[in-house]
């Protein structure tokens, strides 16, 4: 301390002699001092800041540059060597505060608590950029895709802001850390109410990551938040979702563990999407197949081989069993819906857009007051959704064009042309 006070006693007395030399008046000389040496801090550190941004950032760069390694590339994307410059500055503004003001121990107290302010908000924006850099060389690995990091480097940076916040307020007061925690067990309460979501979020964000629930790049279906879309990002508090309308709805993070959800990844990995769409085919028009009918259906490129099989078929069984044919109530017999039910099986096996290797079913669902429900149970290779809605169409644009064919009608409601109808025939 006294080799610093003589340093600061020299500049003084050099100065007030060129003072003097200038016949500017004692009363003045004070204060010429404290801005001189206001002047000479702060140029040279900001020289010191400059030369530090050329030259160390420029050879860290280009060492970086050459490197085969990629990971240190994401520390210059990150900024962190940038931001590593400005401790180059403050290491100097504390350095010369002492050699000019080590004749003012209070006032220079005073001043490096400023100090050590700023180098804590530098520390914390340096972490803050590593952090990122280690985010984005944690998701260059191929299982970053299924466990995301970035909740947990959340909750690494909130607690360095804490405890940012805890030495901020110890250098303040000229209080001890460990008195400031002792003191804060009244507060545990407020903290509790103040950090509710962050430590929800937390352990959602754990159990989301450990059971594989919800990942980036997830199409994900929550009606009660009104989400239906693709997953952009899993933060500690939130997560995003981008909904097919290209909006945006916002998660929080423990919501999608408190409430249900629907996870699309499953369909996206089993290589189909389903269909399950029926048509209802009129009662009325049910009925068996006569001869002529059966002729016509052989030509039928999906129905020639099943039909002469089944023909044989029942043929055998009919006289095996001494059936009298001359009721279409005796014996077995094909009727034209299970000849189309067929068709649509054969025709849907063929379909190029149609994953044959999954479950695939034409059947019967329960009868209603609309008729008979013919439903379609297939996968479509296609799995986005214009797409797959595309060879969805297709596929029900050939059904119902194809059920006159079968002698089969579609059941549809009578609409009020038909009711016009009706009325002109009974007029006439």
């Amino acid at each position: 301390m006294d080799e610093i006070s003589s340093k600061s006693d020299w500049f003084s007395e050099q100065l007030t002699k060129y003072l003097e030399v200038l016949h500017v008046p004692g009363a003045w000389g004070s204060v010429i001092e404290f801005l001189l040496s206001v002047f000479i801090i702060f140029f040279l550190s900001y020289l010191v800041f400059l030369l530090a941004r050329r030259i160390f950032l420029f050879a860290t760069v280009k060492m970086v540059r050459k490197t085969k390694s990629k990971f240190d590339d994401f520390l210059v994307r990150r900024r962190v060597f940038r931001k590593l410059a400005y401790l180059a500055p403050i290491a100097v503004v504390f350095a010369l505060s002492k050699f000019f003001w080590g004749n003012y121990p209070d006032e220079l107290a005073i001043f490096h608590d400023i100090v050590a302010l700023v180098l804590i908000v530098v520390i914390l924006t340096i972490f803050k950029a590593l952090l990122g850099a280690i985010e984005d060389i944690y998701n260059t690995f191929p299982f970053a895709y299924d466990r995301p990091i970035k909740g947990y480097l959340q909750v690494i940076h909130l607690l360095a802001i804490i405890v940012g916040i805890l030495i901020s307020i110890s250098i303040i007061f000229n209080v001890k850390v460990t008195s400031i925690i002792a003191g804060m067990g009244a507060l545990a309460a407020v903290l509790m109410l103040v950090f509710r979501d962050s430590i929800l979020g937390l352990v959602a964000g754990v159990q989301l990551s450990a059971n594989r629930m919800v990942r980036v790049g997830d199409w994900i279906s929550m009606p009660g938040h009104n989400a239906d879309g693709t997953v952009l990002e899993i933060t500690l508090n939130t997560v995003k979702v981008r909904n097919w309308d290209k909006t945006i709805s916002t998660i929080p993070t423990y919501a999608m563990v408190s409430s249900s959800f629907v996870n699309w990844r499953g369909m996206e990995e089993s290589g189909g999407r389903r269909i399950a769409r029926a048509v209802f085919i009129d009662t009325h028009s049910v009925k068996f197949c006569t001869p002529e009918m059966l002729e016509r259906f052989k030509k039928i490129h999906h129905l020639k081989e099943f039909i002469e099989e089944r023909q044989a078929e029942i043929e055998e069984y009919n006289r095996s069993h001494n059936i009298d044919e001359s009721l279409p109530v005796n014996g077995r017999r094909m009727t034209n819906l299970g000849v189309f039910r067929k068709y649509l099986e054969n025709y849907l096996i063929r379909h190029p857009k149609i994953n044959e290797k999954m479950t695939l079913i034409v059947r019967h669902l329960d009868p209603t007051e609309k008729g008979i429900p013919v439903q379609v149970y297939a996968f479509s290779r296609e799995q986005e959704w214009a797409k797959y809605e595309g060879v969805q169409a297709d596929i029900f644009d050939h059904i119902l064009s194809i059920v006159p064919l079968f002698e089969l009608q579609i059941f549809q409601s009578p609409s009020g042309e038909d009711l016009k109808q009706l009325v002109r025939r009974f007029s006439d």
